[in-house]
């Protein structure tokens, strides 16, 4: 092609490629706006500029125009226009999209021959294609995202025991999925640069027949909540195509105890470090409350948490659920899981600590704490409210029984055959409020030498004392049990 002054100033109106280098713009890496707007520029030999509806420059040059022209032309009231005057050439073109429209402006010191127009025409085709691509791609993104936060606000709900909303929320894009009573709580690690391949392939694997989260307070773990018994085989063949990913499954825990479940599973995935298939249930074993008078317990519960009964329903609800996860995660964990701030997550645990008179800072407390609200739980699955008939015992008798002296006796004595003794120095580290630097200052010894006392302590006890939880509250109640540590004092009892 040939085109009069733009050939002899070496345009690409001018070149028989032109075509084919506009087309290279719409390739996977050179789908960038700014640059086939910079490409017309160069190749009409013109100021371009790309604004949106609003007048807004998008790309290019900012251009002096006829404002009412341009927003004609924006509006769709004409498709085009053309000035021509004094020396100067301007063409203006529509460009359609999915969420308006913009304005394609073309200034030129010659005038506008027929090749130079089809290359302005065929610049804005491609630019158009690009801004549909892009706000479809962005749409697709956003949805995504919605979608994302939607499954994440549902977890939450869960969490905090709200099943209720959980289901409703849940009923509008997943219906049936929350129908159930009872479901399991996988937590799966990866490396965080693949956790969002490996969410989108557990929602594949189990057909949306599951509740996937990014967990929002550790980068690696992809949290899946089924009721389904096929998930947990899903979950273990992707784990066997992907290497380092493991998985941890919690028991079977009804909808309410989610917040539970999610432990065991964080449990487990500890343990499935370990293991050739990389996978892990948590174990059932024997639990101090299993060993105690269902009835005294439940009376005993209700006593030590009744401080907070005068509190309206809901305020006493998401207390009692954000001290649960606190007691088992540190704060800025507990904040992102349920969607609040640390400060938030402090604050409540503050109060309850207030109205039952504690200082969390005290392990024995945050374990006895720990032991009472599970055991209020437990009165969601069928077990029936606080027998007022029951004898009101204190914590010191449910503590004394054989059977559970026996369990504490057992679980402690594993300890005595280390000759560095470290029994004593994981009670005195309890005793210190599991802090190294304190115990270490108490036995007389480093505080690194505390901690390798303590992490030693974990393999024989079978349970992680170092990082807070059910385990480390369990091996507290032993020593309660056997009279190593004195019992915490509670406004309720």
């Amino acid at each position: 092609m040939t085109g009069g002054e733009d050939t002899a100033h070496g345009t690409a109106a001018g070149r028989p490629g032109w075509a084919r280098e506009l087309l290279e713009h719409l390739r996977p890496a050179g789908r960038d706006v700014r640059r086939v707007v910079d490409w017309l520029a160069g190749a009409v030999n013109a100021e371009v500029a790309l604004r949106g509806g609003a007048g807004d420059l998008l790309a290019g040059a900012p251009l002096t125009l006829d404002e009412a022209l341009a927003a004609d032309v924006a509006s769709g009231r004409i498709a085009s226009a053309a000035w021509d005057g004094d020396g100067r050439h301007l063409r203006l073109v529509r460009i359609g999209h999915p969420t308006g429209a913009c304005v394609l402006a073309v200034f030129r010191r010659t005038p506008f021959d027929r090749h130079t127009s089809d290359v302005v025409t065929h610049t804005a085709q491609v630019i158009e294609l690009l801004l549909t691509a892009h706000e479809t791609q962005a749409a697709g993104v956003r949805l995504r995202r919605a979608t994302a936060d939607l499954r994440l606000a549902i977890l939450q709900l869960l969490m905090v025991e709200d099943t209720v909303s959980a289901r409703r929320v849940a009923a509008g894009l997943w219906p049936g999925l929350l129908d159930a009573e009872t479901a399991c709580v996988y937590v799966l690690e990866s490396d965080p640069s693949v956790r969002d391949r490996l969410a989108a392939e557990c929602i594949e694997r189990t057909q949306e027949e599951a509740l996937v989260v990014r967990c929002p307070a550790v980068d690696g773990h992809v949290i899946v909540l089924s009721p389904r018994e096929a998930t947990a085989a899903d979950l273990r063949s992707l784990v066997e195509r992907h290497p380092d990913t493991f998985v941890g499954g919690s028991v079977w825990q009804s909808l309410a105890r989610t917040a539970t479940a999610y432990g065991q599973a964080v449990s487990a995935l500890a343990v499935a470090r370990f293991r050739p298939d990389k996978t892990a249930v948590y174990a059932e074993r024997t639990h101090p409350e299993r060993l105690m008078d269902p009835a005294a317990l439940r009376t005993w519960a209700a006593r030590v948490l009744r401080p907070l009964d005068a509190l309206p329903h809901h305020t006493r609800a998401e207390l009692l659920a954000t001290t649960r996860l606190g007691l088992e995660f540190t704060a800025v964990a507990t904040a992102k899981i349920l969607g609040v701030s640390r400060n938030t997550v402090r604050a409540r645990m503050d109060r309850v600590e207030s109205m039952l008179g504690v200082d969390f800072d005290d392990v024995t407390v945050r374990a006895v704490v720990h032991l009472a609200l599970h055991t209020q739980i437990n009165l969601l699955d069928g077990q029936g409210p606080a027998d007022s008939a029951a004898s009101a015992r204190r914590l010191t008798e449910l503590l004394s029984g054989p059977a559970v002296s026996s369990w504490a006796r057992e679980l402690l004595d594993r300890l005595d055959p280390d000759p560095r003794n470290v029994r004593r120095t994981l009670r005195t580290w309890i005793a210190e409020g599991a802090n190294a630097e304190r115990a270490a200052h108490a036995l007389g010894m480093h505080a690194q030498t505390v901690r390798e006392h303590v992490r030693s302590a974990e393999p024989v006890l079978e349970r992680q004392l170092l990082a807070a939880g059910t385990d480390l509250y369990e091996v507290a109640l032993a020593h309660l049990a056997v009279g190593d540590l004195e019992q915490p004092r509670f406004a309720g009892e």
